[in-house]
């Protein structure tokens, strides 16, 4: 039997409740700030993300979905989905916007990982990109939408880790001083980090392994080898989020696992399980656009995984509105009723009511037994008798009374009664 592939998952119907209601919330939210959709496709020129992400990262190095065309062009999955937004805003010109330039997006994004809770190799996103603006004042704003994005879910429980790496002009030094605290200490690395200690330090700091985070607890921390601008960029962005009252924490091991990020960079975590369970992050990536072709072109952004907001919103037991089902049943016996619920079926749901009915020459009573199993309030009933006087019986599946409605005054009964 044929099954889905590893780290891919359906999404069945009792599922789609919790889908729909992040997405309505992720859009709500975006009203609220000024953020308009944008949706890229779903694959890109592979040179994209090996460009913008990072050769050496583990994205761009283990994790990418990459594959030749007919036409012998390598293309890739979407991996993430800042990179294609800015690609697109250097495509169709968004330069000539207002700045900051406002973009959402809810996408699947594919990536070749370890399959965990949460997170899938195919799983969903949004995400959000403020381009054009480099005042700290929009930093403060895009972690301030973040963070109420999971309070508008009903998620609580959460803590916000804030970090500056700095730029190009400081981090190098940085990043020496990161290189020589490991190479006294090689021998106890895992095999990741010595391989990251050469390629990526970085990401030295955001090692999941025990005995790894001993010692990135101890490494140097990147906000004393800021620059004056990266520093004052900080320290204005942590008085921003004063001023909004955001409960952040400074958190130097956070780095993220892109090598486009500059200066600030953000998570939210749950307070019980820590980074391994992010919901969401992002920060700033000052020098992507210009990697990418285009002019100098501050940016910063933020990125939630749906599947991990799911799961939160099951383990705190937030309600969600549950999908509207139609509300009315048409049941019929013999083949002139039949016609007759055909035709009353399309009639009503042009009218706006949402409507099930019975198909084949089943009894009447296993036609209604069937209308309970679906959860209707109401069951429409025609026979001869009916088809003949014009009417049909309404059936009150709650309290099993029966009244005889006219054929004319159907819509008006279920109006009345069922909104």
């Amino acid at each position: 039997m044929y099954q889905a592939p590893r780290g891919t998952q359906d999404i069945l119907p009792e599922e789609q409740p919790y889908l729909r209601f992040v997405e309505v919330k992720a859009s709500e939210l975006c009203a609220r700030y000024g953020y308009e959709r944008i949706d890229t496709p779903v694959f890109e020129d592979a040179r994209l993300f090996t460009r913008s992400v990072g050769a050496e990262t583990d994205i761009v190095a283990k994790e990418m979905y990459t594959f030749a065309d007919r036409g012998g062009d390598e293309l890739t999955l979407r991996p993430e989905g800042t990179a294609p937004v800015c690609r697109a805003y250097l495509e169709h010109g968004m330069a000539t916007r207002t700045k900051p330039v406002k973009l959402y997006y809810i996408t699947p994004i594919f990536r070749y990982d370890r399959p965990q809770a949460g997170r899938y190799r195919q799983h969903h996103q949004f995400g959000f990109e403020a381009i054009g603006e480099a005042d700290p004042a929009i930093d403060a704003e895009v972690i301030d939408m973040a963070w109420r994005f999971y309070g508008l879910l009903g998620i609580g429980e959460l803590t916000l880790q804030l970090n500056s790496i700095g730029c190009s002009a400081c981090r190098s030094t940085y990043l020496d001083a990161l290189r020589s605290y490991y190479a006294v200490h090689l021998a106890i690395l895992c095999d990741d980090c010595t391989e990251r200690q050469v390629r990526n330090p970085l990401r030295l700091l955001d090692c999941k392994r025990p005995g790894c985070q001993a010692l990135a607890e101890a490494a140097p921390k990147s906000i004393d080898y800021l620059c004056p601008e990266c520093r004052a960029h900080f320290e204005k962005l942590t008085h921003y989020l004063g001023r909004l009252k955001l409960p952040y924490a400074v958190n130097h091991r956070l780095v993220r696992g892109l090598d486009y990020y500059t200066r600030t960079v953000f998570e939210v975590q749950p307070l019980s399980e820590g980074a391994q369970s992010t919901l969401g992050g992002g920060g700033r990536y000052d020098g992507l656009i210009e990697a990418l072709g285009g002019p100098p072109t501050p940016a910063l952004g933020f990125a939630t995984g749906i599947e991990r907001i799911i799961i939160n919103l099951k383990k705190q037991g937030v309600k969600i509105p549950e999908a509207r089902r139609p509300d009315v049943f048409i049941a019929h016996i013999g083949k002139a009723a039949q016609d007759e619920a055909v035709a009353l079926a399309a009639r009503l749901r042009l009218s706006g009511i949402g409507v099930l009915q019975s198909y084949g020459e089943r009894s009447l009573k296993a036609q209604l037994r069937q209308a309970g199993s679906l959860g209707v309030r109401y069951a429409l009933i025609t026979g001869d008798d009916e088809v003949n006087s014009g009417s049909v019986i309404r059936r009150d599946m709650t309290t099993s009374e029966q009244i005889i409605v006219p054929l004319a005054d159907v819509e008006r009964s279920l109006g009345a009664q069922s909104g």
